[in-house]
């Protein structure tokens, strides 16, 4: 559960640095001037999203347990990885639903929420969900591995921005996934344990 929880939080952690949602906390933050209502939104959106993210993952690899499946999700993890070394930008469209009305919370509830569908840090939860059976566990690894990095975005914003390298970081983050889709390309195919 340790092991789960940790990668979780890792994974996500790593892949969130310069992804577009980070780059949202920003832009809410700049805009919003509302830090600790921002913060709330981000917790409850991705609590929300990350748990059912964690349940499809978990319940489709139930479901389909068996030897393709199981390559199928090493192979998204190596896909993950490409993905994770291209740079996100924020969409205009994006920048659009910091305008809507309903407060700082509720604008960073349903923003982050919507932004997040499809996301790879979302991707990388059906995935890890998929890979350790826990909803829980990775629910709250992933979590806290987008509030780990888009807390201190929120109040640090630009400052972060200068002197967080991105491309260093998409870089870790790539290599970790790749190790997790080798390493569980290597446990479907048989050559572990």
């Amino acid at each position: 559960m340790l092991e789960a929880l940790l990668t979780s939080t890792a994974v996500v952690a790593l892949a969130e640095i310069g992804d577009k949602t980070m780059l949202l906390a920003i832009v809410l933050a700049a805009r919003l001037r509302a830090p600790w209502q921002i913060v709330g939104g981000i917790l409850a959106a991705t609590i929300a999203n990350h748990l059912l993210a964690a349940f499809v993952g978990s319940e489709v690899a139930g479901i389909l347990d068996a030897p393709w499946f199981r390559i199928a999700v090493a192979l998204g993890f190596i896909a993950m990885a490409a993905w994770t070394l291209v740079p996100d930008k924020l969409d205009d469209d994006d920048g659009e639903a910091v305008k809507q009305r309903g407060g700082a919370f509720l604008t960073t509830l349903v923003s982050f929420f919507i932004v997040e569908m499809g996301d790879k840090t979302q991707v990388a939860t059906i995935a890890l969900g998929a890979h350790y059976h826990n909803v829980v566990t990775v629910a709250a690894g992933t979590t806290l591995g987008m509030m780990l990095v888009n807390g201190p975005s929120v109040f640090l914003g630009d400052a972060l921005m200068k002197v967080v390298s991105m491309k260093l970081a998409r870089t870790v983050a790539a290599l970790l996934f790749l190790v997790l889709g080798l390493w569980q390309l290597a446990s479907a195919l048989g050559w572990l344990g």
